[in-house]
């Protein structure tokens, strides 16, 4: 006698919540005024002041880590952002970097610091950002991260005013941040004029880049997709 085999339901485990997927000119770090591929995951541990993607904190759309490939591989760029939101908050990220590092992508990640960073695999260029007091969250920061920097990371500061501007040169100096990785010291948009910043950095001799959002230049702030 025939009998029906059961079936039973398997949870999808492979799904990413993405908010959106694009291609644009790379705005921040020193890959600016490249091409680049943004995967933007949707999801945020951390509320910042001045956050320019207050809709990323929202959920998105489940997809799955070989549909983002396919979507991906159809911009035909070989370079790629996972930012959000918090990328390291969504358990599958790390497979797909290595998916995406196994196919000869070159794969940035930009991280608010809060989460280990030793989870990314080897290849990937970690961006963490260092959230200053202006921020409101600089106690999120996973001060073990800095053990796992190398040379190819970069470290990105954003600055909401002199106290801000001081607090990170302490924080560079004491750490000897700037002799592990790239250190970028950005003003806060609308916050903290560029110039200024500028003049900081100048006057102090401070071993940092100064990161401007190069997106905004061209778009203007808030602007999704880009």
């Amino acid at each position: 006698m025939y009998m029906k085999r059961r079936v039973t339901a398997r949870p999808i485990l492979n799904m990413i919540n993405i908010c959106e997927i694009f291609k644009s000119i790379q705005g921040e770090s020193t890959y600016a005024g490249m091409v680049c591929t943004f995967i933007r995951v949707s999801g945020c541990n951390i509320c910042c002041t001045y956050c320019d993607t207050p809709y990323a904190r929202e959920k998105g759309r489940d997809v799955t880590v070989s549909q983002i490939l396919d979507m991906v591989a159809g911009f035909q760029c070989p370079l790629i952002e996972i930012t959000g939101g918090e990328p390291l908050l969504q358990q599958k990220i790390p497979e797909l970097c290595r998916l995406l590092l196994d196919s000869g992508y070159t794969v940035l990640v930009e991280t608010n610091g809060s989460r280990d960073i030793s989870l990314l695999p080897d290849g990937c260029i970690r961006i963490m950002d260092i959230k200053t007091p202006g921020s409101g969250c600089s106690d999120s920061f996973l001060t073990e991260n800095l053990n796992h920097l190398n040379s190819r990371d970069e470290c990105k500061l954003v600055l909401c005013g002199k106290d801000d501007f001081d607090w990170a040169c302490d924080f560079v100096r004491k750490k000897r941040l700037h002799e592990t990785c790239t250190v970028i010291f950005s003003p806060a948009a609308e916050i903290l004029a560029p110039r200024k910043l500028a003049e900081w950095i100048c006057n102090g001799n401070i071993p940092v880049r100064l990161g401007l959002q190069l997106h905004t230049y061209i778009w203007g702030n808030n602007v999704r997709g880009v």
